[in-house]
């Protein structure tokens, strides 16, 4: 079941699939967005842990991305043609420290440790 589901997904095997990413990154693009930049660190603590292991140019160059978005979002504007084909959307750089922190955390849960950080809702 999973492999199907896991098929049903791929782009490169599921057309419908393929049409949705296009369409994902011809949005991500007019806002000069990555993929990763849409991940909520207040939503998902592994995210925001996985964040603070990142390098300091990331995140600032994350900031800055999402501060021209939202930029660009008030003023009803997109970016430019020119930058919009510079823009590479779904060249990650969150995933492979998320799986980390994730793999990490599940360690921490089977082998009886406590939780780094525990969520509380205000």
């Amino acid at each position: 079941m999973a492999s199907f589901l896991q098929s049903f997904l791929d782009p490169k095997k599921n057309w419908l699939a393929a049409q949705h990413m296009k369409s994902l990154t011809k949005r991500l693009r007019k806002y000069g967005l990555r993929y990763d930049d849409l991940y909520d660190p207040y939503y998902d603590l592994d995210v925001k842990e996985a964040l603070n292991r990142l390098p300091k140019e990331v995140v600032d160059a994350r900031h800055a991305r999402l501060k021209r978005a939202i930029d660009l979002s008030m003023k009803h504007e997109y970016l430019p043609d020119d930058l919009q084909a510079m823009q590479t959307p779904f060249r990650g750089y969150l995933q492979d420290m998320l799986s980390l922190v994730k793999r990490e955390r599940a360690e921490r849960e089977a082998l009886g440790g406590l939780p780094l950080y525990q969520r509380s809702i205000p």
